[in-house]
């Protein structure tokens, strides 16, 4: 078995979460920093000018930025064969579109949530969804002030995969408020009684964290959509 280290890329460095991702990356015995970029170079955070440098000894590239950014990023990365991993939330349809084309060439894991424990509560949502006919179902999801897509990627992810077996209307309230991690609650309300499932983040190292591993699991995989449900072995749920 090899013991080198994945080396790793991080876009949108000088953010929030890629500054974490960062952190978590240097810290890991498995990896090493291949680079750190963003659009707005800040301290531990060098200019885009860089990456295509950086791109031709990279393992992986991990991207928290913005949308067309993040689609731009896929492109380039399938233009060096890299495998992408983003946690970038608010695509549209038409950058979806994209990631699909480029996943044609190069593996990309896609999750608007890095945390493991989020994922497999998607997944026993999607279950209860199809175990409780005749409830209704609601989702609520809070963040912090700063962020901008409401829903979020998250409560879309709940939404899509109950839909998958529930035939009834799925609404979403959204809340951005103070420096709310992340919350999530799924309504179940029945005749006599209700069921809450609910996934508080109380740090963003959950993400960081969830993200370096989705790379290093991602990195030997062939061309592809892949996202949490595939790492955890949970699509069949």
């Amino acid at each position: 078995m090899s013991t080198s280290k994945t080396a790793i890329i991080v876009l949108g460095a000088a953010g929030r979460m890629g500054a974490r991702v960062v952190e978590k990356v240097q810290g890991s015995p498995a990896c090493t920093l291949a680079g750190a970029f963003d659009l707005k170079p800040a301290r531990g955070a060098g200019p885009l000018g860089g990456l295509e440098t950086a791109l031709e000894t990279a393992d992986v590239v991990i991207d928290f930025t913005a949308p067309a950014a993040g689609a731009a990023h896929a492109a380039l990365c399938a233009r060096y064969k890299k495998p992408l991993v983003t946690g970038t939330t608010g695509f549209n349809a038409a950058q979806l579109t994209r990631l699909g084309k480029f996943s044609k060439t190069i593996p990309i894991f896609l999750s608007p949530n890095m945390s493991p424990a989020v994922n497999l509560a998607i997944a026993v949502a999607r279950l209860m969804a199809a175990r409780l006919p005749g409830f209704d179902i609601h989702i609520s999801e809070t963040h912090h002030k700063f962020k901008k897509d409401a829903p979020s990627g998250t409560a879309l992810k709940y939404q899509a995969r109950i839909r998958e077996v529930y035939p009834g209307k799925v609404p979403i309230t959204s809340a951005r408020a103070g420096d709310i991690v992340g919350e999530h609650t799924v309504l179940y309300a029945g005749p006599h009684e209700r069921i809450e499932l609910t996934h508080r983040a109380h740090s963003r190292d959950v993400f960081a964290d969830g993200a370096v591993r989705a790379a290093l699991w991602l990195k030997d995989r062939k061309p592809g959509i892949y996202d949490y449900f595939d790492l955890l072995d949970i699509k069949n749920l």
